[in-house]
Protein backbone atom coordinates (compact mmCIF):
# COMPACT_ATOMS: atom_id res chain seq x y z
CA UNK A 1 0.00 0.00 0.00
CA UNK A 2 2.36 2.35 0.78
CA UNK A 3 4.53 1.45 -2.36
CA UNK A 4 1.42 2.42 -4.38
CA UNK A 5 1.01 5.81 -2.43
CA UNK A 6 4.46 6.53 -3.13
CA UNK A 7 3.90 5.89 -6.80
CA UNK A 8 1.00 7.52 -6.90
CA UNK A 9 2.89 10.69 -5.09
CA UNK A 10 5.45 10.94 -7.61
CA UNK A 11 3.64 10.83 -10.59
CA UNK A 12 1.13 14.15 -9.26
CA UNK A 13 3.98 15.67 -8.39
CA UNK A 14 5.81 14.80 -11.47
CA UNK A 15 2.95 15.36 -13.50
CA UNK A 16 2.29 18.86 -11.50
CA UNK A 17 5.83 19.82 -12.30
CA UNK A 18 5.47 19.34 -15.81
CA UNK A 19 2.57 21.59 -16.05
CA UNK A 20 3.89 24.12 -13.88
CA UNK A 21 7.01 24.13 -16.28
CA UNK A 22 4.82 24.09 -19.44
CA UNK A 23 3.12 27.04 -18.07
CA UNK A 24 6.28 29.06 -17.54
CA UNK A 25 7.21 28.56 -20.97
CA UNK A 26 3.78 29.44 -22.05
CA UNK A 27 3.77 32.53 -20.56
CA UNK A 28 7.62 33.27 -21.23
CA UNK A 29 6.91 32.87 -25.11
CA UNK A 30 3.20 34.55 -25.06
CA UNK A 31 3.80 37.89 -22.94
CA UNK A 32 4.70 40.12 -25.25
CA UNK A 33 8.23 41.98 -24.05
CA UNK A 34 8.06 45.42 -25.15
CA UNK A 35 11.79 46.74 -25.70
CA UNK A 36 13.11 49.79 -26.40
CA UNK A 37 16.31 50.79 -28.30
CA UNK A 38 17.83 54.79 -27.75
CA UNK A 39 20.58 56.38 -28.31
CA UNK A 40 23.45 57.07 -30.97
CA UNK A 41 25.18 55.73 -33.49
CA UNK A 42 26.94 52.57 -31.71
CA UNK A 43 23.37 52.06 -30.85
CA UNK A 44 22.03 52.17 -34.26
CA UNK A 45 24.51 50.33 -36.46
CA UNK A 46 26.44 52.68 -38.09
CA UNK A 47 28.76 50.85 -39.72
CA UNK A 48 27.09 47.32 -39.76
CA UNK A 49 25.15 47.85 -42.84
CA UNK A 50 21.69 46.58 -43.89
CA UNK A 51 20.04 49.94 -42.96
CA UNK A 52 16.05 50.34 -42.78
CA UNK A 53 14.69 51.88 -45.56
CA UNK A 54 15.20 55.99 -45.61
CA UNK A 55 18.03 56.22 -42.51
CA UNK A 56 21.55 55.28 -44.40
CA UNK A 57 22.89 58.83 -44.65
CA UNK A 58 21.04 59.58 -41.77
CA UNK A 59 20.29 57.69 -38.34
CA UNK A 60 21.61 54.45 -40.05
CA UNK A 61 19.75 52.21 -38.46
CA UNK A 62 20.70 48.55 -38.90
CA UNK A 63 18.96 44.93 -38.88
CA UNK A 64 22.67 44.03 -37.79
CA UNK A 65 22.78 46.18 -34.59
CA UNK A 66 23.15 44.49 -31.31
CA UNK A 67 19.42 45.24 -30.42
CA UNK A 68 18.08 43.75 -33.57
CA UNK A 69 20.21 40.84 -33.19
CA UNK A 70 18.80 40.44 -30.12
CA UNK A 71 15.52 40.90 -30.85
CA UNK A 72 15.58 38.76 -34.00
CA UNK A 73 16.77 35.71 -31.74
CA UNK A 74 13.67 35.98 -29.29
CA UNK A 75 11.62 35.85 -32.33
CA UNK A 76 13.05 33.02 -33.74
CA UNK A 77 12.53 31.36 -30.71
CA UNK A 78 8.74 32.23 -30.91
CA UNK A 79 8.98 35.25 -28.33
CA UNK A 80 6.13 37.66 -29.04
CA UNK A 81 8.39 41.27 -28.81
CA UNK A 82 7.21 44.95 -29.53
CA UNK A 83 10.61 46.36 -30.75
CA UNK A 84 11.23 50.04 -30.93
CA UNK A 85 14.17 51.00 -32.28
CA UNK A 86 14.44 55.16 -32.37
CA UNK A 87 18.35 55.18 -32.28
CA UNK A 88 20.04 57.55 -34.51
CA UNK A 89 23.27 58.70 -35.41
CA UNK A 90 24.89 61.40 -33.48
CA UNK A 91 22.74 61.65 -30.83
CA UNK A 92 23.97 63.16 -27.48
CA UNK A 93 22.22 63.03 -24.22
CA UNK A 94 20.04 66.13 -24.79
CA UNK A 95 18.65 64.90 -27.66
CA UNK A 96 17.28 62.56 -26.69
CA UNK A 97 14.55 64.51 -25.23
CA UNK A 98 14.10 66.96 -28.52
CA UNK A 99 13.37 66.15 -32.18
CA UNK A 100 16.51 65.19 -34.26
CA UNK A 101 17.07 64.72 -37.67
CA UNK A 102 13.63 65.46 -38.66
CA UNK A 103 12.33 62.51 -35.77
CA UNK A 104 10.57 62.90 -32.92
CA UNK A 105 12.26 62.92 -29.60
CA UNK A 106 13.05 59.15 -28.66
CA UNK A 107 12.18 59.52 -24.85
CA UNK A 108 8.45 59.18 -26.71
CA UNK A 109 9.30 55.81 -27.22
CA UNK A 110 9.42 55.18 -23.68
CA UNK A 111 6.09 53.45 -22.27
CA UNK A 112 5.11 52.47 -18.80
CA UNK A 113 4.64 48.99 -20.18
CA UNK A 114 8.55 48.95 -21.31
CA UNK A 115 10.64 46.20 -20.05
CA UNK A 116 14.13 46.59 -21.81
CA UNK A 117 15.92 50.03 -22.60
CA UNK A 118 18.77 49.16 -24.54
CA UNK A 119 20.93 52.35 -24.77
CA UNK A 120 24.18 53.61 -26.00
CA UNK A 121 24.86 57.15 -25.80
CA UNK A 122 27.67 59.76 -24.33
CA UNK A 123 30.15 60.12 -27.25
CA UNK A 124 28.01 62.62 -28.95
CA UNK A 125 28.11 64.80 -25.84
CA UNK A 126 31.95 65.10 -25.98
CA UNK A 127 32.32 64.87 -29.34
CA UNK A 128 34.11 61.64 -29.69
CA UNK A 129 34.20 61.59 -33.41
CA UNK A 130 35.43 64.45 -33.46
CA UNK A 131 38.59 63.81 -31.82
CA UNK A 132 38.78 60.58 -33.53
CA UNK A 133 38.44 62.64 -36.58
CA UNK A 134 41.07 64.66 -35.57
CA UNK A 135 43.35 62.27 -34.79
CA UNK A 136 43.25 60.62 -38.42
CA UNK A 137 43.99 64.37 -39.65
CA UNK A 138 46.22 66.20 -37.37
CA UNK A 139 47.44 65.19 -34.28
CA UNK A 140 44.38 65.07 -31.26
CA UNK A 141 47.50 63.68 -28.71
CA UNK A 142 48.62 66.30 -25.91
CA UNK A 143 46.24 69.19 -25.28
CA UNK A 144 43.11 67.45 -27.42
CA UNK A 145 43.02 64.68 -25.23
CA UNK A 146 43.32 66.42 -21.74
CA UNK A 147 40.62 68.85 -23.23
CA UNK A 148 38.27 66.00 -24.19
CA UNK A 149 38.86 64.12 -20.79
CA UNK A 150 37.80 67.41 -19.46
CA UNK A 151 34.26 67.13 -20.56
CA UNK A 152 33.69 63.44 -19.25
CA UNK A 153 32.88 64.74 -15.44
CA UNK A 154 29.60 66.82 -16.71
CA UNK A 155 28.58 63.81 -19.31
CA UNK A 156 28.70 61.52 -16.57
CA UNK A 157 26.35 63.54 -14.36
CA UNK A 158 24.01 64.36 -17.28
CA UNK A 159 24.10 60.58 -17.84
CA UNK A 160 22.71 59.60 -14.51
CA UNK A 161 19.55 62.18 -14.35
CA UNK A 162 19.17 60.55 -18.22
CA UNK A 163 18.76 56.72 -16.55
CA UNK A 164 16.58 58.39 -13.35
CA UNK A 165 14.46 60.40 -16.06
CA UNK A 166 14.21 56.87 -18.15
CA UNK A 167 12.65 54.96 -14.59
CA UNK A 168 10.31 58.19 -13.98
CA UNK A 169 8.91 57.15 -17.87
CA UNK A 170 9.46 53.31 -17.38
CA UNK A 171 9.19 52.33 -14.10
CA UNK A 172 9.54 48.65 -14.70
CA UNK A 173 12.04 48.63 -17.43
CA UNK A 174 15.52 46.75 -16.95
CA UNK A 175 18.12 49.19 -18.94
CA UNK A 176 20.78 48.17 -20.77
CA UNK A 177 23.83 50.83 -20.87
CA UNK A 178 26.07 49.82 -23.28
CA UNK A 179 30.22 51.03 -23.88
CA UNK A 180 32.22 51.49 -26.66
CA UNK A 181 35.51 49.83 -26.35
CA UNK A 182 38.55 50.09 -27.70
CA UNK A 183 38.92 51.01 -31.39
CA UNK A 184 42.52 51.15 -32.05
CA UNK A 185 45.01 49.11 -30.60
CA UNK A 186 47.70 51.20 -28.14
CA UNK A 187 50.56 48.98 -29.39
CA UNK A 188 52.56 48.20 -32.83
CA UNK A 189 50.66 47.26 -35.74
CA UNK A 190 49.95 42.99 -35.79
CA UNK A 191 53.01 41.96 -39.11
CA UNK A 192 52.17 39.61 -41.35
CA UNK A 193 48.55 40.44 -41.87
CA UNK A 194 46.92 42.89 -43.90
CA UNK A 195 45.69 45.93 -42.18
CA UNK A 196 43.35 48.81 -43.16
CA UNK A 197 45.04 51.71 -44.40
CA UNK A 198 44.04 54.00 -41.34
CA UNK A 199 46.76 51.35 -39.00
CA UNK A 200 49.61 53.53 -40.88
CA UNK A 201 51.54 55.71 -38.71
CA UNK A 202 51.19 58.96 -39.94
CA UNK A 203 47.33 58.49 -39.39
CA UNK A 204 47.53 57.13 -35.94
CA UNK A 205 50.79 57.50 -34.35
CA UNK A 206 52.34 55.77 -31.14
CA UNK A 207 51.32 58.65 -28.83
CA UNK A 208 48.09 59.29 -30.24
CA UNK A 209 47.23 55.43 -29.75
CA UNK A 210 48.27 55.89 -26.24
CA UNK A 211 46.59 58.71 -25.61
CA UNK A 212 43.85 57.89 -27.35
CA UNK A 213 43.12 54.38 -25.65
CA UNK A 214 43.36 56.68 -22.70
CA UNK A 215 40.37 58.68 -23.28
CA UNK A 216 38.80 55.15 -24.69
CA UNK A 217 39.22 53.48 -20.97
CA UNK A 218 38.27 57.18 -19.54
CA UNK A 219 34.98 57.15 -20.95
CA UNK A 220 33.89 53.78 -20.19
CA UNK A 221 34.77 54.33 -16.67
CA UNK A 222 32.75 57.75 -16.62
CA UNK A 223 29.50 55.42 -18.17
CA UNK A 224 29.79 52.35 -15.56
CA UNK A 225 30.61 55.01 -12.69
CA UNK A 226 27.15 56.73 -14.01
CA UNK A 227 25.39 53.42 -14.00
CA UNK A 228 26.55 52.36 -10.83
CA UNK A 229 25.41 55.74 -8.89
CA UNK A 230 21.67 55.73 -10.59
CA UNK A 231 21.30 51.88 -9.02
CA UNK A 232 22.14 53.10 -6.01
CA UNK A 233 19.20 55.45 -6.40
CA UNK A 234 16.85 52.58 -7.32
CA UNK A 235 16.96 52.59 -11.53
CA UNK A 236 17.40 48.82 -12.67
CA UNK A 237 20.26 49.66 -15.10
CA UNK A 238 23.40 47.22 -15.83
CA UNK A 239 26.20 48.11 -17.63
CA UNK A 240 27.30 46.06 -20.89
CA UNK A 241 31.04 47.19 -22.19
CA UNK A 242 34.04 45.35 -23.77
CA UNK A 243 35.75 46.54 -20.72
CA UNK A 244 35.77 44.23 -17.71
CA UNK A 245 37.01 47.21 -15.57
CA UNK A 246 37.62 49.90 -17.94
CA UNK A 247 41.08 48.90 -18.19
CA UNK A 248 41.00 45.42 -19.59
CA UNK A 249 39.08 44.10 -22.48
CA UNK A 250 36.75 40.96 -22.12
CA UNK A 251 38.42 38.12 -23.83
CA UNK A 252 35.98 38.03 -26.53
CA UNK A 253 36.65 41.51 -27.51
CA UNK A 254 40.53 40.93 -26.55
CA UNK A 255 42.60 41.06 -30.22
CA UNK A 256 39.33 42.63 -32.46
CA UNK A 257 40.73 46.26 -32.29
CA UNK A 258 42.05 48.18 -35.37
CA UNK A 259 45.42 46.72 -36.61
CA UNK A 260 45.52 43.58 -34.61
CA UNK A 261 46.08 39.73 -36.38
CA UNK A 262 42.22 38.95 -35.28
CA UNK A 263 39.74 40.37 -37.73
CA UNK A 264 38.64 43.40 -36.66
CA UNK A 265 35.61 44.62 -35.04
CA UNK A 266 35.59 48.06 -36.21
CA UNK A 267 35.34 49.83 -39.73
CA UNK A 268 38.32 51.48 -40.61
CA UNK A 269 39.04 53.33 -44.15
CA UNK A 270 37.47 50.57 -45.97
CA UNK A 271 33.76 52.86 -45.13
CA UNK A 272 35.22 54.99 -46.98
CA UNK A 273 35.23 52.90 -50.29
CA UNK A 274 33.18 53.75 -52.94
CA UNK A 275 29.29 52.14 -52.19
CA UNK A 276 30.31 52.43 -48.23
CA UNK A 277 28.75 54.80 -45.31
CA UNK A 278 31.34 57.06 -45.21
CA UNK A 279 33.04 58.72 -42.57
CA UNK A 280 30.01 58.37 -40.68
CA UNK A 281 31.34 54.71 -40.09
CA UNK A 282 34.67 54.89 -39.39
CA UNK A 283 36.29 53.74 -36.10
CA UNK A 284 32.33 52.36 -35.42
CA UNK A 285 31.42 48.79 -34.72
CA UNK A 286 31.34 46.34 -37.75
CA UNK A 287 28.41 43.80 -37.92
CA UNK A 288 30.77 40.95 -36.27
CA UNK A 289 31.07 43.32 -33.71
CA UNK A 290 27.71 44.35 -32.99
CA UNK A 291 27.09 40.35 -32.84
CA UNK A 292 29.69 40.25 -30.36
CA UNK A 293 27.90 43.21 -28.10
CA UNK A 294 24.90 41.18 -28.62
CA UNK A 295 25.98 37.94 -26.97
CA UNK A 296 27.64 40.13 -24.60
CA UNK A 297 24.42 41.80 -23.66
CA UNK A 298 23.00 38.41 -23.61
CA UNK A 299 24.51 37.17 -20.89
CA UNK A 300 24.16 40.02 -19.04
CA UNK A 301 20.20 39.73 -18.76
CA UNK A 302 19.58 36.47 -17.95
CA UNK A 303 16.08 36.79 -19.13
CA UNK A 304 17.04 37.16 -22.54
CA UNK A 305 19.92 35.14 -22.49
CA UNK A 306 17.14 32.16 -21.49
CA UNK A 307 14.32 32.89 -24.11
CA UNK A 308 17.50 33.46 -26.68
CA UNK A 309 19.14 30.09 -26.09
CA UNK A 310 15.79 27.85 -25.59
Amino acid sequence: MKSLLAALTVGTVSALSTTVAASADSIAFTTSLNVVAMGDSYGSGTGAGDYEPGTAGGCFRSANSYSSVIVDKLRQRGKRVKFTNVTCSGSAIRTLRESFKGEPPQFDALKRDTKVVLLSIGTGDIDFAGFGGLCIQADCSGAPATAIKGLLPAMGENLKTLLIDIKARSPRAKIVLTGYGQQVTPNENAEGVPLDPICDSQVFSAQERVEGNQVARELDATLRNAAKTARARGVDVLFASPYVNSVDLRPEFEGHSLCQSEPPFYRGFDALAPGQEGIDAVLHLNQQGQAAMADLIQRKIPVLATLASL
